[in-house]
């Protein structure tokens, strides 16, 4: 029996939930109104009045019982949606009954764009006059910031032309930013330059990463034109490169070689690399070795390369020359001879290479023998000549070499034969180096 029971509980206790989730729904419906329901009439008018001031037109409204009914055609399917809207806000509507579809007439269609258009036309029509004065307040605006820009005082206060131009150029742009700035304000569109500003920094910023490079040599060579490390037809030096100064561009530093070759170095690698100036100090160090026999007297030996150093007309009295015993090596002992040139009078290149053959030729006329440094090999029993093969060829005898002289030569500056070419390249060029600027 109680089995029995169970088993019919189980069976009617989802008949009870299923009861109870239908009364809960019904509970939770509105009630409809039996006494003082608005009139179909006054609804179908109001909502009509409504659908009119919104230019809806070819909507047929009836009303029956509260319940709208909406049929017609439509150009668009958001008209459609926003009428049955409209109808189930109104006081008194039970229902509605949309029967409104979208128009398959072309004119009915292009008809709201086209009134949509007509508005907006109206409407520009109508701001006309502002937006005049608007272009009219950019204009007067950019014209004085132009003519401001124009002025010689940016000379004065710059540096250089270089910088005097970048001065100008930031002015031109600001005084551009300012005029959008009042012409937005003056057609009450002040909002609108925080959403074009926001799109001009993320163009920007994506142009910065595309040409980085470009502008880092733009920014090093505004750096360089500040510093000025160098100037037009210096000897430097940069980054093993050697050569005079042609010209500073906004993206290189153009040099020619003592080659005569032109060199463009970008001029980050200038602004973060070894600059070595030549010219900037007219006096100039040159040095080399020279080894003497270990048996000489080496005092004497040093005194008469350093007298013989300080006796040619080139070397500078001061700095004073120098000569020292650099090192001993199985040779002999290293001399290390050092002097001192005036670059604008004397080619360094040819100096040093008189001073080494005087120097040279002053220890041999003492008695003081140079040590051979060259190895030679022989094989024993490689190459001699067979009983067959004849007697071996007769060699060329040797040329004598001539007696070197003991006076110095005339020395002309290799580099300064240069100096014309750079003249000629620089004519009629823009440049960023100003000889007028201070001197890093």
């Amino acid at each position: 029996m109680h089995k029995v029971l169970l088993c019919l509980a189980l069976i009617l206790a989802p008949c009870q939930l299923l009861a109870q989730d239908v009364v809960g729904e019904a509970d939770a419906l509105p009630t409809l109104a039996v006494e003082d329901v608005p009139d179909d009439a006054a609804i179908a008018t109001r909502l009509r009045a409504i659908l009119g001031a919104l230019e809806f037109d070819g909507i047929t409204v009836s009303v029956d019982a509260g319940v709208v009914s909406l049929a017609g055609d439509v150009a668009e399917p958001s008209i459609s949606e926003k009428a049955e809207s409209i109808a189930e806000r109104l006081e008194g509507v039970v229902a509605v009954k949309n029967t409104l579809s979208a128009s398959d007439d072309l004119a009915n269609q292009i008809n709201p764009a086209v009134d949509r258009f007509r508005a907006r036309v109206e409407r520009l029509i109508s701001r006309l006059p502002l937006l005049l004065l608007a272009l009219a307040a950019f204009l007067a605006i950019v014209a004085a910031g132009f003519l401001v820009a124009r002025m010689r005082f940016w000379d004065r206060i710059s540096p250089n032309a270089f910088i005097a131009e970048l001065y100008r150029q930031a002015f031109r742009v600001a005084s551009g930013i300012v005029g959008i700035v009042v012409a937005l304000d003056v057609v009450g569109a002040a909002a609108l330059l925080g959403t074009i500003l926001g799109a001009a920094g993320i163009i920007g910023l994506a142009i910065g990463f595309a040409v980085r490079d470009t502008v880092e040599n733009f920014v090093a060579s505004v750096m360089l034109s500040l510093r000025q490390p160098f100037r037009p037809n210096d000897l430097v030096e940069i980054e093993g490169d050697i050569g005079r100064v042609i010209r500073l561009t906004s993206r290189a530093t153009i040099l020619l070689s003592l080659d005569g070759n032109h060199i463009r170095i970008p001029n980050a690698t200038v602004f973060k690399g070894k600059i070595v100036n030549y010219t900037q100090y007219p006096a100039r160090r040159f040095l080399f070795d020279i080894g003497i026999d270990p048996d000489a007297d080496l005092e004497a030996t040093r005194s008469l390369a350093q007298a013989t150093l300080k006796a040619l007309p080139f070397v500078l009295d001061d700095p004073e020359e120098l000569v020292w015993i650099e090192d001993i090596t199985e040779s002999g002992a290293i001399l290390r001879v050092t002097g001192w040139v005036d670059q604008t009078a004397t080619g360094f290149a040819a100096a040093r290479g008189d001073a080494i053959r005087l120097v040279k030729t002053a220890i041999e006329e003492a008695g003081v023998a140079i040590p051979d440094t060259t190895y030679r090999i022989r094989l024993e029993g490689a190459g001699m000549p067979t009983a067959s093969s004849g007697p071996p060829p007769r060699k060329a005898p040797m040329p004598q070499a001539p007696a070197a002289s003991p006076e110095p030569s005339v020395h002309k500056s290799e580099e300064a034969a240069l100096i014309p070419l750079v003249d000629a390249e620089r004519r009629d060029c823009d440049d960023l180096l100003a000889k007028g600027a201070p001197r890093e």
